[in-house]
């Protein structure tokens, strides 16, 4: 994996498998969001120690069995489609109330997207809940700065690139962190709880509609900025995504639910969000 603090080509080549460069190249630390974290006293895992899926009995499986039929929630708790799958992961310490019951949030549903699911949906709920978790960024004390929409539109050449240097998985892409079109017609896009390409995993927290608003804080960086770039990749000579092409922008900020009124504090990529006005 990769990181903003690549320090160039030289230092993407002399990268050992399977680590990423920000975690060889300066220490983690215990911050607001977490006991482990890179760049970002916000930018930290979901647990420490631990993965970022809530796990099964299995080990070789974090795919917990489904109920059909049960309606998909965005993250302002509208109904966006209707599961037909029967297995999904779940992220850790993700559970909403919406419409008086119990929400876990799905890594993929029958909507082409991340979403929430009725917990009662869930085969072995009773074991679920006692793995689940609870975990919240957080946002209390950093100043505002520019109020953002999600977009109604995506650049689909970014969204085919990698946030992972050379990495042979089908997903890892750019396009995680962008507003597509679902399978219900409507684009949206991931809130997530720490930036991709570095070891952290980039999960998703929370979902929203294009058109949400995204009031960004100023948010503590290593660099400075309130903000964290990572490298993109695409494809070399040899068909491995080790040429890097762009950079991509995560900003930090919150989203204040629709319907429920809920705070979800996390980061969105900038490709994600336009100029706006109106946060609240």
């Amino acid at each position: 994996m990769a990181s903003a603090a690549c320090g160039g080509q030289e230092a993407v080549d002399s990268a050992v498998s399977g680590e990423g460069l920000a975690a060889q190249q300066q220490a983690a630390y215990s911050g607001v969001n977490g006991t482990y974290c890179l760049e970002s006293p916000y930018n930290c895992k979901l647990q420490d120690p631990g993965g970022n899926r809530v796990p099964t009995n299995d080990p070789a499986d974090d795919n917990w069995g489904l109920v059909t039929g049960v309606p998909i929630r965005d993250g302002n708790g509208t109904v966006v489609g209707t599961n037909t799958r029967t297995s999904s992961a779940f992220n850790y310490g993700q559970t909403r109330t919406f419409a008086g019951e119990l929400h876990a949030f799905a890594v993929s549903t029958s909507n082409s997207s991340a979403g929430w699911l009725p917990m009662s949906a869930i085969l072995g709920r009773t074991s679920f809940e006692q793995k689940v978790g609870h975990v919240s960024a957080l946002g209390s004390g950093l100043t505002k700065m520019a109020c953002y929409a999600v977009r109604n539109w995506h650049d689909p050449a970014l969204e085919v690139k990698k946030v992972v240097y050379d990495t042979t998985s089908a997903n890892e892409r750019a396009g995680d962190y962008l507003p597509l079109v679902r399978a219900n017609g409507l684009r949206s896009v991931n809130l997530i709880f720490n930036v991709p390409g570095m070891a952290l995993g980039g999960p998703a927290v929370d979902h929203f509609p294009a058109g949400t608003k995204f009031q960004r804080l100023d948010v503590p960086t290593d660099n400075g900025a309130p903000s964290i770039d990572i490298p993109l990749w695409v494809k070399d000579s040899a068909g491995r995504y080790r040429t890097q092409s762009g950079t991509m922008k995560f900003i930090y900020g919150y989203v204040i639910a629709a319907t429920t009124g809920t705070k979800r504090n996390g980061w969105m990529a900038y490709d994600a969000l336009e100029v706006s006005s109106g946060c609240p």
